[in-house]
Formats: C-alpha cells, sequence, structure tokens
C-alpha cells in the first residue's frame, strides 16, 4: 500500500517533433527558415550571415533563376512551437541533364545538436528526391556557382569568408548519422604577405613574364565598377563556363544566372581585383578577388537597407583582408605557363592593394598540383569543408 503523502512519479512527456515542407510564399514561414541561423550562432564571433537579399532570393521563386529549370523543397523541423532544423533539397535538373546524373543537391542545413531532428530532416528531404526519380544526394552544394561547397569539418577558429558556409562542429556527426558518406574535402588556405615566399614569386614573376611575351597574352585591368559590369564580368562568366563549366560535376551558366551572378559579383567586387588573362582581344583566363567585408555582414546581419550599405563601404576602405576566390584558364593555355600568370596576379592582387591577410578560398584537394604550387608559396591550408554523398 502507498504510504500516505507521497507522490505519483512525475511523468515526462518528450517535446514532440514534426518535420514539414514551407510554403515559400509565407512569410512567416520564411522568417522562421532564414531566421534559425541567427539563433543557432549568436554570439560567435566567426560566423557571418549571408547578404540578406541573397538569402531572400533562393526562396523566391519568381526572382532565382535556378526556378528557370529546377525545383527545390525547404523543410523546418520543429520541437513543438520551437524551430529546431532546418533543410533545402534541390532537384538541378540543368546540372543532371549536364552531366547525365540524377542527383539531389542538399543545402542550408542548420540544427542544434539533434540527431533526431536531423535525421528526420533528411528522411523527409530523401522522400521528395525519390519522388521525383532521382537516385542520389549529395551536398552541401548550392543554387549558383557563387554559393560555397560543403560543410566546414576544419578550421572552426577562424573566421568565415564573405560567403562561405560556417557550421558547429558537431555537423559532420548529424550529416554522417543520417547515412551519408563523406564525398570528397575542399581546402581554402591562408597567406601572410610578411611570410611569403619571396624568391618564389620572383621567380614566378619572371617566368609569367616571359610566357606572356612567348603567348602573346596580356593582363585587362579595370578602374571603375561601370566598366567591371560592362566589360569584366561577363567575359569572368563566359570565361567559367569555359574553363570551369566544362569539367564533371559543373555546368555551364544560364543566361539568367550570368545576370544574376554578374550583378552579385558588380557589387562587391574591388576593380582593380578582377584580373582578365587576355588573347589579343580574347579572355582566355580570369582571377577573382575582393576585400572581405564579412564584419560588415555580421555589424548588419547581411542587410544593405536602410542603413546597413553605410557599414558595408567603410569596411570596403578599410579592410585588411582580400578572398581569391576563383580562377580559370582556358584549357589550351592551362599547360603552357598560363597558371603562372594567374599566380604572379594573385601576388600582385594583395600586395599592391595593401592587404595585411589573403584567404585562397575554396581548392578542391583533387587539385594536388595547384595545392602543391601555393604551398611553395607559403600558404597555409586552414580550413577544410566535405562533401558528402548517399544513395536513394
Amino acid at each position: 500500500m502507498r504510504a500516505t503523502g507521497s507522490k505519483l512519479p512525475a511523468v515526462y512527456n518528450p517535446p514532440m517533433l514534426t518535420v514539414a515542407a514551407i510554403d515559400t510564399r509565407e512569410r512567416a514561414a520564411r522568417q522562421a527558415f532564414l531566421g534559425l541561423p541567427f539563433r543557432l550562432y549568436r554570439g560567435n564571433p566567426n560566423w557571418a550571415p549571408v547578404l540578406a537579399d541573397d538569402a531572400a532570393r533562393m526562396l523566391d521563386r519568381r526572382r532565382h533563376p535556378f526556378y528557370q529549370h529546377s525545383d527545390a523543397q525547404f523543410l523546418l523541423a520543429r520541437r513543438d512551437d520551437a524551430v529546431i532544423g532546418r533543410l533545402a533539397v534541390l532537384d538541378n535538373a540543368h546540372y543532371n541533364d549536364y552531366n547525365h546524373t540524377r542527383d539531389a543537391f542538399f543545402c542550408l542545413f542548420e540544427c542544434e545538436n539533434d540527431p533526431e531532428a536531423a535525421a528526420a530532416l533528411f528522411e523527409h528531404g530523401l522522400a521528395w528526391a525519390r519522388g521525383r526519380g532521382l537516385t542520389g544526394m549529395l551536398g552541401p552544394k548550392g543554387f549558383t556557382a557563387l554559393d560555397g561547397l560543403g560543410l566546414l569539418v576544419e578550421g572552426f577558429q577562424h573566421r568565415a569568408a564573405f560567403g562561405i558556409a560556417y557550421n558547429a562542429p558537431y555537423y559532420d556527426a548529424l550529416v554522417q548519422a543520417s547515412g551519408f558518406a563523406p564525398d570528397g574535402d575542399i581546402v581554402s588556405g591562408y597567406l601572410n604577405p610578411q611570410a611569403i615566399n619571396v624568391a618564389r614569386f620572383e621567380q614566378i614573376e619572371r617566368v609569367a613574364q616571359r610566357v606572356k611575351e612567348k603567348r602573346g597574352l596580356s593582363i585587362a585591368h579595370f578602374k571603375t565598377r561601370a566598366e567591371l559590369r560592362r566589360v569584366a564580368v561577363p567575359a569572368l562568366l563566359a570565361l567559367y563556363n569555359a574553363a570551369l563549366g566544362e569539367t564533371t560535376g559543373n555546368m555551364p551558366l544560364t543566361e539568367a544566372e550570368v545576370k544574376t551572378m554578374a550583378d552579385q559579383i558588380a557589387w562587391f567586387a574591388d576593380p582593380r581585383l578582377i584580373k582578365i588573362v587576355m588573347k589579343d582581344s580574347e579572355p582566355v583566363g580570369f582571377l577573382l578577388g575582393y576585400p572581405d567585408v564579412t564584419a560588415a555582414c555580421q555589424r548588419t546581419g547581411g542587410r544593405l537597407f536602410p542603413f546597413g550599405w553605410i557599414a558595408f563601404l567603410r569596411e570596403f576602405r578599410r579592410t585588411r583582408w582580400i578572398n581569391l576566390n576563383g580562377a580559370g584558364i582556358a584549357e589550351k593555355y592551362r599547360g603552357g605557363g598560363g597558371m603562372t600568370i594567374l599566380f604572379d596576379e594573385m601576388r600582385k592582387s594583395v600586395l599592391e592593394g595593401g592587404f595585411e591577410h589573403a584567404d585562397c578560398v575554396q581548392i578542391g584537394v583533387a587539385n594536388s598540383a595547384m595545392q602543391r604550387e601555393l604551398r611553395d608559396l607559403g600558404i597555409d591550408f586552414y580550413k577544410t569543408h566535405r562533401m558528402y554523398r548517399r544513395a536513394l
């Protein structure tokens, strides 16, 4: 018999987990999806949001050129009423048609350290992909070539480069526990101009000059944003199609994607840091560098308006960091010293711009020759992002 005055043990009812696709036409749903990382990384000095307009455009089926050929689903995980996770799953028909694959992409994954919630998000995403006849899923891989690749797995103590993903260390475990296997790494390197391998760079400069003279190559320079938008950006994106889009795992850009990316590049780039390698009047190579304005993104939450643009303008002028985020050369010039020219221009961008730090952003581990060259120049690979794959 129970003693008088004793109490029954309390019954614990854990918060209920639900996962559902959102209607991207609903403002509250969009805000819940876009707002989650601000809560997860509050107080973390190394995380920075992407530009608010760029983030919102991903969910806008009328504005983003991706939806002219493809589709996406956006998922939220909740425990009771609290949003604890999110995931986007993409059916990129343009990519699959070009590469003869049937892969879904995942991206924009954010989650509390909750394996059940992460697994449920991925299972819902996988079910959507199966329903569209897809047979595999890989990621993180986003909507355009400007979206960063992979989850951060090394370098959490360093601030994210502008537009490149930062995440908590436990994300790798959540993704692998959801049935994904690692599928290649992408590294980023740090260059301290004060510790630069001067002798090696001087040798590169001499070789680059000989290559330019022998092959009739020159470097196009730009002074204004108007000139950048009119001449450099169209050439840059055409070169992307020629130099990168024709390799496995990439795809040529559509006309609408070119326009959207041109607007993005022209907004944050410094004309002096865009270098186009020319053969007579034909562009054959490029180097994309831009001042790192991550600090302004952190201060403004990525919002340019109504007054955020002032913080970005100030950061453009005072940042001591440069991001080197894209280099390519037409195939017929790759074996004849073309990359030496790009390395030489990289040095000039860093030193002539007066930068004290350089981040060489996201170089595929498979590109061992470029990594070896960059290490010889004094670059320390200090961040690693990882791709993952799962069969459906």
